[in-house]
């Protein structure tokens, strides 16, 4: 018992002496609308987040504890956050593995994680968290669960070479969001990640059959791809278009339908400032070297990107949003908006994230459960894609003229 205590402690002294050098956080932790709070026989917990990002939530033994694993958050201030739990001992958080961090929560007893979900908005996003007492075997056994099998994604060896812009079909990546040990949104025993899987198959099918299409797909099994992989294999297939694809929850009436989210011109700059500092620069733009360029010329090769691809999405969802509201699917009342989602921040590749539906909404839930619904929202993205792709060529035609 010594000895594991003693490498508990070395453990916990890695993670916090590496959190200044090894995480580049894409999100951050508002310790003021966070809470760690008794409720009833169970503990209430909300972590709210400046922004989205993949997690995964697990119980451990030796001392029983939770543990939240998050990609890239800066927790920052969690010693601010409200507590007024006595199930929750103790509160640690540092570097878990490169690229992500680590919660935890140590509890008194044993328990069960009996609801979980991430809320997002346009202000951000909440990790919210039920744990409940539970029996000491059942615990154990949970607690015992192997952890899950190395993430997996494709290969850009395996993707068909990238066709010449302007021949052949266009290529559209898919980003089914979440997958593996990232669910995304749950709500009465489906999970967003399958949901949306399972739209994307069906999305793709349909595109794949049109002939003016090329589709690739980011994830096609329940895998869990980080954000930069995303990113790379849009890269690697020649992507014209990325679509990711979600359907988040949010706090009942506040939303629901089908919502188009693109790029802000905040976030883009956020965007850049962290894409020049994560990542190397010659994986940024498509032809271009950025490896022998500083910070403020790659800033400025990418800006000039973005202010070509700008107008290319902002009729790329317009086109979308006609063709939903033409086909008589159910859009939310401000169908088009802007977020700071990192998924987008491609600055040469049209990106945007459809909102398929919202998993709080049961109405919505009904329609992502309806096979029917699904393939009448596919085919409006078809048509919305047919009438961008069109609009797009006639517009590149007239000014290689010019």
């Amino acid at each position: 018992m010594r000895a594991v205590l003693l490498a508990f402690a070395i453990f916990w002294a890695a993670l916090t002496s590496g959190v200044a050098q090894d995480l580049s956080a894409l999100a951050r932790l508002e310790a003021g609308a966070s809470s760690i709070r008794a409720e009833g026989g169970g503990v209430s917990v909300t972590l709210a987040i400046s922004q989205p990002v993949p997690w995964r939530v697990r119980l451990l033994d030796g001392p029983p504890r939770l543990v939240l694993d998050v990609r890239e958050v800066d927790w920052a201030g969690i010693g601010e956050v409200t507590r007024s739990a006595p199930q929750v001992r103790d509160v640690r958080a540092g570097v878990f593995r490169p690229g992500w961090s680590r919660l935890v929560l140590e509890l008194s007893g044993p328990m069960h994680v009996a609801e979980s979900e991430m809320q997002t908005g346009a202000d951000g996003a909440a990790i919210l968290l039920r744990l409940e007492p539970a029996e000491a075997e059942a615990f154990r056994a949970e607690a015992a669960r192997p952890e899950p099998p190395d993430w997996a994604a494709p290969k850009a060896a395996d993707l068909p070479p990238p066709v010449a812009r302007g021949e052949g079909p266009v290529v559209v990546v898919l980003d089914p969001g979440h997958g593996g040990i990232d669910p995304g949104a749950e709500r009465d025993g489906e999970k967003e990640a399958e949901l949306m899987l399972t739209f994307a198959r069906e999305l793709k099918d349909l595109l794949s059959r049109d002939g003016r299409f090329r589709v690739v797909m980011t994830r096609d099994d329940d895998v869990f791809v980080p954000l930069e992989t995303r990113i790379s294999i849009a890269r690697a297939a020649g992507a014209q278009i990325f679509i990711s694809l979600h359907a988040d929850a949010l706090a009942e009436g506040e939303a629901q339908g089908a919502t188009i989210y693109t790029l802000s011109e905040e976030a883009s700059d956020e965007a850049s400032a962290a894409l020049a500092e994560r990542h190397d620069r010659d994986d940024l733009l498509a032809g271009v070297d950025l490896s022998a360029q500083d910070d403020v010329v790659a800033t400025v090769l990418m800006d000039m990107a973005r202010t070509e691809t700008a107008p290319r999405v902002a009729r790329l969802a317009k086109a979308l949003v006609v063709s939903i509201k033409a086909a008589g699917v159910k859009m939310h009342r401000h169908p088009h908006q802007e977020a700071g989602f990192s998924v987008l921040k491609s600055p040469d590749i049209p990106s945007i994230l459809v909102e398929v539906g919202f998993l709080s909404s049961a109405r919505d839930l009904k329609r992502l459960t309806d096979k029917d619904w699904r393939a009448k929202m596919a085919e409006a993205l078809r048509q919305g894609l047919v009438t961008w792709s069109e609009e797009d060529a006639a517009i590149r035609a007239l000014r290689a003229e010019q």
